[in-house]
């Protein structure tokens, strides 16, 4: 199939890495970038931590490419124009002026939208943060000097948030509506470890309680919990999720199922492949269907889509890979971890924030989850990529450490 033309929709991480791989190989047709935000393709993990602070300006999130410059990648850039729809039978995506961009391939990386707290909208000071716009609005009224900051929802977003706040002074309240926080991601006992990093820098965590009203006129005030308790705040940040960016692919004809479902390979149909937050596709390596929210995956799956709209049928097996920075510790997570995992210390100890703990499914190591051991971490991740048994990822643990 001729691929003279070649669509990406997200100007994002993946779909930069796409279109790098794309060129990479030898491709030479057009290229067209579609994106809803007017902005170059950007980083993301400095918003919830640098920007936000104001370490480091928004510019420098500005990617770049491995080789000379993101012009010489000759793309068509469509910046601040939004996909309303895909017509698959003429192969032609829909913006939402009525123009209708024509493709022989397809690359789809949408990414995610925040959710939101609902009756929020009207009220200043609720914030989201996924988008550099979220994270510059948040840095101004960070400036601006709030008395308290309400953090909702205790993910990996808005741990972070909460550190970022916590480091500039200003008072912070951490709400999280599962009685551990990150208990789905790490697991009950890895996720009060998180708890207690937070208190230990002054932050008030709230666990096991829900989000009743946020109250304000024309601005937030205060907001009631489901314990009964009342929170006079100046700031709300919230950060209870996403939601993969599908709603312009409905009625398409496209399997869509907590993202665009696709084959092994990332392809989601003839000529249309998907990457980063919004794909979701069977990974043989764990023998599970994932859809993954990683800095990491956005650049192996943009690459992998690429090579795939170009004729390779090699699976995507990759082990997940993460990292978190809250106050003085990095948390980072080679493969996977759930509530009902097996967990094992196997260097160091909790108490100090500092240590190495091993994941276990079905007889195997299936993650590596580590607190300030980077380089434990990246040597034990071998273990997870080769599938390693239980007991001897354990044995080698304890030989090495």
């Amino acid at each position: 199939m001729s691929l003279d033309r070649i669509v990406i929709v997200g100007a994002s991480l993946a779909g930069l890495r796409a279109a790098e791989e794309l060129r990479a190989r030898g491709h030479e047709g057009v290229i067209t970038v579609v994106g809803d935000e007017p902005h170059r393709p950007y980083d993301r993990p400095p918003l919830s931590k640098q920007v936000l602070t104001g370490a480091k300006p928004p510019e420098s999130t500005t990617l770049a490419v491995a080789a000379g410059s993101i012009d010489d990648l000759g793309l068509e850039w469509r910046l601040g124009e939004s996909a309303t729809g895909l017509d698959l039978p003429d192969r032609a995506v829909l913006l939402g002026g009525g123009e209708r961009l024509a493709f022989d391939g397809l690359v789809i990386a949408t990414g995610a939208t925040p959710r939101r707290l609902p009756g929020t909208d009207h009220l200043e000071g609720v914030h989201t943060l996924r988008s550099l716009d979220d994270s510059i609005a948040i840095r101004a009224a960070l400036a601006a000097g709030p008395r308290r900051v309400v953090v909702v929802g205790a993910g990996f977003i808005g741990a972070e948030v909460a550190a970022s706040t916590r480091s500039l002074g200003i008072e912070v309240s951490l709400i999280e509506a599962l009685a551990v926080p990150l208990e789905r991601s790490l697991g009950p006992e890895m996720g009060a470890v998180v708890a207690d990093l937070h208190r230990d820098h002054g932050v008030d965590v709230h666990l096991g309680v829900g989000v009743v009203l946020i109250e304000g006129s024309d601005r937030v005030e205060r907001i009631r919990l489901s314990d009964g308790s009342v929170l006079e705040v100046d700031l709300v940040v919230v950060g209870i999720g996403v939601s993969p960016n599908t709603e312009w692919l409905e009625g398409s004809g496209l399997t869509l199922d907590n993202g665009i479902v696709c084959d092994a390979t990332c392809l989601a149909a003839p000529g249309v492949v998907a990457a980063g937050d919004v794909a979701r596709w069977p990974n043989e390596r764990f023998d599970e269907v994932m859809r993954v929210e990683h800095w990491d995956n956005a650049i192996e799956m943009g690459e992998h889509a690429a090579r795939t709209l170009l004729g390779d049928a090699t699976p995507y097996t990759p082990v997940p890979w993460f990292w978190s920075d809250q106050y003085d510790r990095k948390i980072q997570l080679a493969g996977l971890a759930s509530p009902d995992d097996i967990v094992e210390v196997v260097s160091g100890r909790l108490e100090d924030r500092r240590f190495v703990a091993f994941y276990g499914r079905a007889g195997r190591i299936v993650g590596v989850l580590g607190m300030n051991q980077p380089a434990k971490v990246m040597r034990w991740r071998s273990l997870v990529e080769t599938g390693a048994s239980w007991s001897d990822a354990l044995a080698v643990a304890a030989a090495t450490d």
